[in-house]
């Protein structure tokens, strides 16, 4: 598989703060700050990996995609950085509607299927990956309960103080969890809401980052954790090899990982540069090379054993630009109905 493997230069984990450099140059020798919303080790290889090969040194800063909003749209008068990279499609439409981003089609987004990009280049597509459980079989045993195998298990009483899931105004992935619920509906918000109202009392606790009930899961401390499947596969991996990953029966909506251009960047033409590298097979290749299974959006991208097979699960329809602009309003609601974000 074509992976990066020499890697040259150090990318800087910033604490918040954009590039200092003044240069912008698309022919490399500038830099660029990066928005990163996947796992932190994919954050920092894809910046280790661009630097060396552009020229260009790429800093960022790690966040969950509801923060990831929430940060641009704070600084949006004085934009902090240059390119938001991954999180869900329905983010970058979210960003969008706020006046966040700016269009850039690529040329190497020809490639690109056009499920898996926006037709005006608001945001291209760079994974894609299903919304599933993360079940601990040990735990399971301990409380008495089967595998969980679709969304109706969950609400068992057995499940109580057994679940956990991020919140949807802080994570893209608690977000897919809503939309799903949305798409099974049929379009009705309440009724998923109401879903969500009922699961409330079998919820341990609300994470601000998505992975972060696998994590839980993984050490034992509930049974199940909402997560997207490719993450409970890398925790599987990493030697949480109690943990099965599920796909629910009924069906479940995919997210669409993407790369955008941030309206008045500093520095744009690093930026186009950034875009049109993460759009290429080395690029998208990175995340198998840290362990995470998205699947690529580029054809050319090598797919492996690990990744979900569309054929063989439950796919929901999802329709990005429906969900995007539904977000802010319906992440408010779960604040206010069912529970308030975490402040840590």
């Amino acid at each position: 598989m074509t992976t990066a493997a020499a890697l040259g230069a150090t990318a800087l984990v910033l604490a918040g703060c954009s590039s200092s450099s003044s240069s912008d140059s698309g022919g490399g020798g500038g830099s660029l700050t990066v928005l990163c919303t996947v796992q932190e080790d994919q954050c920092q290889q894809v910046m280790d990996t661009f630097s060396a090969e552009e020229g260009t040194t790429a800093r960022y800063v790690r966040m969950s995609a509801g923060e990831a909003v929430a940060r641009m749209n704070a600084s949006k008068a004085n934009p902090e950085f240059d390119v938001v990279y991954g999180g869900g499609a329905d983010n970058h439409v979210a960003s969008a509607e706020f006046g966040l981003l700016e269009p850039y089609v690529s040329p190497n987004a020809d490639v690109i299927p056009d499920e898996f990009k926006d037709p005006d280049g608001l945001w291209t597509g760079i994974y894609w990956g299903m919304f599933g459980f993360c079940a601990n079989t040990d735990v399971l045993e301990d409380i008495g309960a089967d595998l969980p195998e679709s969304w109706s298990d969950l609400l068992d009483p057995v499940f109580a103080g057994n679940i956990a899931m991020a919140h949807p105004a802080t994570s893209g992935t608690a977000y897919q969890a809503m939309w799903s619920q949305v798409e099974l509906n049929d379009g009705d918000q309440d009724a998923a809401l109401e879903y969500f109202g009922d699961l409330h009392s079998n919820i341990l606790q609300y994470t601000k980052s998505g992975s972060g009930p696998g994590q839980m899961a993984g050490r034992g401390e509930i049974a199940v954790g909402l997560i997207f499947a490719h993450d409970c596969v890398k925790f599987i991996n990493e030697g949480f090899t109690n943990l099965e990953t599920i796909y629910p029966e009924e069906g479940a909506t995919f997210e669409v990982g993407a790369v955008s251009l941030i309206k008045d960047a500093a520095h744009p033409d690093a930026a186009k540069q950034f875009i049109d590298w993460a759009l290429t097979p080395v690029a998208q290749e990175i995340g198998v090379a840290t362990g995470n299974f998205q699947v690529p959006t580029n054809p050319d991208a090598e797919v492996t054993d690990e990744m979900v097979d569309r054929d063989d699960v439950a796919v929901l329809t999802y329709d990005i630009a429906e969900a995007g602009a539904a977000r802010d309003e319906l992440t408010k609601r779960f604040d206010a109905e069912i529970a308030p974000q975490p402040k840590e």
